[in-house]
C-alpha cells in the first residue's frame, strides 16, 4: 500500500470576533431609530393633532414646559446618584436618562430605562447585585415621592378631584381582584419555590445593605430623596404649563393634582411609555379637575408631543451613540 500525500490544506482561520462585534454593535445603534419610526407611524394622527394644537398655544408657556421637561432628566440623574455610593460620572449619567427616557418610550413598563441604568452602572464597573440593588432603591424612592407628592396635594386641596369620576365603582371590584390575585401568585411561589425565595432572600439583603450605605452619606440620600420628589414636581409643573399655554380653566395646582393621580393609576399599565393608556387617563382626571373634556383632550396631546415625541428621536440618537461609545 502507497501512502498518498494530500496537499496542505489551507490553515484554519479565525473567525474575526472583533469585527462580529463592531457590526453589531453599529446594528444596535440603529434600533432605537427604527423603533422610533415604527412607533411614530403607528400614532402618526396623534402626533398631527397634538402639533396642531400646538401651534396656537402661547409659546412663553411652552418654553416653561419644555424647560420643566428637561430638568427631569438632571432631577433623573440625581436620583439614579443617590441610589448608589460609588461615584459615576456626571455627563455620561446625565447623557443616558435622557437616552432611557426614549428607550422608555419602546418598551412597556419601565423596562426600558431599567436596562439602559443597569447596564450604565455595570459599566461604571458597579458590581451586578449592587446595581440591581440600586435600581429597585431607585424605583421605591421614585414612588414614594409621587405617592407623597399626591397625598401632599389631597391633604391641601380636597376638593380639587372628583375620585368618582377617576374610579367607578364597578371598577373597584375588578381592581381589588386582580391585586388580591397577584399577591397570592406570588405569595404561593416565594413559598414553593425553593430557588426563586433564596434569590429573593438574597436580593433583599443586598438592597437593605446598600440602602443603609446610601443613607449612610447624607450627600447621597439628599440626592436620592431630593431627586425623588423633583422629578415628579417637574412633570407635573410641565402639564400646568401647558395647561395655561391652551387656556385650560383649571387652576396649575389642581392640574398638578390630577397629573400624579393618573400616573399613579396607570403605573401598571403595561404599554410602552405608557402611550395610550396616560392620555386617556390624563383626560380623565383634568375632567374631574373641572375641564372641558375639549380643552383637556388638547392640554393633553400637546403635553406628550412635549415631553414624549419631541425628545424621542434626539433620545434614540443619543442611546445609539452610547452604545457605539461602550458607555453602556
Amino acid at each position: 500500500m502507497t501512502a498518498v500525500e494530500l496537499p496542505p490544506g489551507r490553515p484554519l482561520q479565525r473567525l474575526p470576533v472583533r469585527r462580529i462585534r463592531v457590526r453589531v454593535r453599529q446594528i444596535l445603534c440603529l434600533v432605537p431609530l427604527l423603533l422610533v419610526t415604527v412607533v411614530a407611524v403607528r400614532h402618526r394622527s396623534v402626533l398631527a393633532e397634538g402639533f396642531g394644537h400646538l401651534r396656537h398655544a402661547e409659546w412663553p408657556w411652552l418654553v416653561a414646559a419644555a424647560g420643566a421637561t428637561c430638568l427631569t432628566w438632571v432631577a433623573a440623574s440625581f436620583t439614579r446618584q443617590g441610589a448608589v455610593v460609588q461615584r459615576l460620572p456626571g455627563r455620561r449619567l446625565l447623557a443616558t436618562q435622557f437616552a432611557a427616557g426614549a428607550a422608555n418610550h419602546l418598551l412597556p413598563t419601565g423596562l426600558g430605562a431599567s436596562a439602559v441604568n443597569l447596564r450604565f452602572m455595570t459599566v461604571c464597573g458597579v458590581p451586578l447585585a449592587r446595581s440591581s440593588a440600586a435600581l429597585a432603591l431607585y424605583l421605591l424612592a421614585e414612588s414614594v415621592g409621587r405617592l407623597a407628592l399626591l397625598a401632599a396635594l389631597f391633604v391641601a386641596f380636597p376638593d380639587a378631584l372628583r375620585l368618582g369620576a377617576l374610579l367607578p365603582d364597578a371598577a373597584v371590584g375588578p381592581l381589588l381582584l386582580g391585586l388580591g390575585a397577584v399577591v397570592v401568585v406570588a405569595v404561593g411561589v416565594l413559598a414553593g419555590v425553593r430557588r426563586v425565595r433564596t434569590a429573593v432572600g438574597s436580593f433583599l439583603r443586598t438592597a437593605l445593605c446598600e440602602a443603609r450605605s446610601v443613607h449612610s452619606r447624607p450627600s447621597r440620600a439628599l440626592a436620592l430623596w431630593g431627586g425623588a420628589l423633583a422629578f415628579p414636581a417637574l412633570q407635573a409643573a410641565g402639564l400646568a404649563a401647558v395647561g395655561q399655554a391652551l387656556g385650560l380653566s383649571v387652576p396649575p395646582v389642581h392640574m398638578a393634582l390630577a397629573y400624579l393621580a393618573a400616573t399613579c393609576a396607570v403605573a401598571l399599565v403595561p404599554t410602552p411609555g405608557g402611550v395610550g393608556s396616560v392620555e386617556a387617563a390624563l383626560v380623565v382626571a383634568l375632567v374631574a379637575a373641572g375641564g372641558p373634556a375639549a380643552v383637556a383632550t388638547a392640554v393633553v396631546l400637546a403635553y406628550r408631543i412635549i415631553t414624549v415625541w419631541v425628545p424621542l428621536v434626539p433620545g434614540a440618537l443619543t442611546l445609539g451613540a452610547l452604545v457605539r461609545l461602550k458607555v453602556i
